[in-house]
């Protein structure tokens, strides 16, 4: 049994580097290759209305809530849902192991993103982009369960990221996470301006930019748009799977909740629609220059940025290579940003929860998070991230974004967040705060949980093999339930020495 201890946990020197921080966290790889996608194809400028919504009906007011909780109670996840009930110990340590396994595949996409910066130099990537990625550069395999030995071209920049999480991470909040995010924060917005002046200076960037602004106002009668909309919002802000409730923990104590919340909020989304109008850009510019429709040259994901971009870079006139490297800096960028705030979040649980000294739980964290990162630079490792990422947002992130949303409305006074939140706050939250929480967030999260089990009950995701799915969809799951299950055991908690606060 270790005892809580709460020693010497460190905290934000400013509130300028706990926002920069913030939106550094929410702003990922999601933002640039997941968000414009997911608006065109959702009725364009249109989505941007249940976009705002759901921002201002689910997103912000989760933000102000684990903002709140995390200052008041100043702790990890684990030790916030301990001091309101004892049995929930469990889930907080779930949400721990969740962003646990997000970090450890998450990490080999920025290895991808900083191969490719070096690849972008010389547009390495050749005519075929599609048979680069496969062939040349990921050594792709038949299938999930042939795992063809580990490739140095990935396992080499994956130790390049890891090392600089750990290099960030061993300075502190103060001296580590705060000035790494005063440098990478401007850098991706300077990234992504630059990225964005170019594209709607190209001859077709209008043809891009009408078909992600056009709106189509029928499409807000579809549910499935304002699910999707629910959906963006709560996969890029970072919240439900610990991050804002390890970081918020390290706010001084007189910080402004509220404020902190929309600025974190409205900062993640104009990250988005910068985004946004960038990557529809140079669509429209390669739609344009091969004769057809946007639609046909639009993609989201991994194929957009190392199959579509890199052929759409190839074919910009004139410094190209010169794009190409600032694309592929901003992925790095966005990508380090999200990282570093994943692994704080398992390493202030263990710290909290353990007493365990700072460099020695960072030790351990890097340590274990490589080796399981291992099995991603493998020549099966596309499919196992493919099949691990969309289990563990599917039936991860949502299902525990939704748990937490019901204890924290239903089992708990959520009231008593809100008035600890508003002497604090300049702009203070109203009754709107406590509904939305109670009743809309839950309603949509449900909603979109259903959808997803009985999507994928229909037919098997991406049609990969029952064998794969269970043994990295299901192992990856189960591996965070154990984790669950098993680590609270070792916790001892002494009234003497335990300062978190009942709520």
């Amino acid at each position: 049994m270790v005892t809580v201890s709460k020693k010497n946990r460190g905290e934000w020197g400013s509130r300028v580097g706990f926002i920069m921080a913030a939106i550094g966290s929410a702003v990922g790889l999601g933002n640039i290759w997941r968000f414009p996608y997911t608006a065109a194809s959702n009725g364009g400028g249109a989505f941007l209305i249940p976009y705002m919504v759901a921002l201002l009906t689910a997103g912000i007011p989760i933000l102000i809530l684990e903002f709140g909780l995390g200052h008041k109670i100043r702790s990890s996840a684990p030790g916030v849902f301990r001091s309101l009930n004892k049995k929930w110990q469990a889930f907080g340590w779930w949400q721990t192991a969740i962003s646990f396994a997000i970090t450890v595949y998450y990490m080999v996409v920025i290895a991808w993103a900083m191969s490719y910066l070096k690849f972008a130099f010389t547009t390495g990537w050749g005519e075929d982009t599609k048979g680069f990625l496969f062939g040349t550069y990921l050594n792709l395999s038949d299938s999930p369960l042939h795992l063809g030995g580990l490739n140095l071209k990935v396992v080499i920049p994956l130790l390049i990221i890891w090392g600089i999480n750990f290099i960030v991470l061993r300075m502190g909040i103060k001296g580590g996470i705060e000035k790494a995010s005063k440098i990478f924060m401007p850098l991706l917005v300077l990234s992504l301006i630059a990225i964005t002046v170019r594209g709607v200076t190209l001859p077709g960037a209008a043809k891009g930019l009408e078909y992600f602004f056009k709106p189509d106002f029928s499409r807000l009668a579809d549910p499935k748009v304002w699910v999707a909309a629910y959906g963006q919002i709560f996969y890029s802000l970072s919240i439900a799977f610990g991050i804002m409730l390890a970081y918020s923990s390290y706010l001084p104590k007189d910080s402004d909740i509220v404020n902190n919340a929309f600025i974190t909020g409205l900062g993640n989304c104009s990250f988005s629609i910068l985004s946004g109008i960038g990557v529809f850009s140079i669509l429209g510019y390669m739609a344009h220059t091969q004769g057809v429709e946007v639609s046909e040259v639009a993609s989201a994901g991994v194929g957009l940025a190392f199959i579509v971009f890199p052929k759409a870079i190839s074919a910009l006139p004139g410094m190209n290579s010169l794009f190409g490297v600032t694309f592929f800096l901003s992925l790095l960028f966005a990508g380090i940003s999200s990282s570093i705030s994943l692994v704080e979040t398992v390493l202030s649980a263990i710290i909290d929860n353990f007493g365990m000294e700072r460099r020695k739980a960072l030790n351990i964290v890097v340590l274990v998070g490589l080796c399981t990162s291992l099995i991603f630079a493998t020549g099966a490792g596309l499919y196992i991230l493919d099949i691990v990422d969309h289990y563990i947002n599917n039936y991860g992130v949502a299902v525990a974004g939704l748990i937490e949303i019901i204890l924290l409305s239903w089992f708990f006074n959520l009231e008593s967040i809100r008035e600890y939140v508003n002497p604090l706050s300049d702009f203070k939250i109203g009754k709107w705060w406590n509904f939305c929480l109670k009743f809309l967030t839950p309603a949509i999260l449900g909603v979109m949980t259903v959808k997803n089990i009985i999507g994928d009950i229909s037919s098997p995701y991406e049609g990969y093999s029952m064998n794969a799915i269970a043994l990295y969809g299901g192992g990856f799951m189960l591996g965070t339930i154990l984790l669950a299950v098993i680590l609270p055991k070792f916790v001892k908690v002494n009234d003497k020495t335990e300062t978190e606060k009942e709520v």
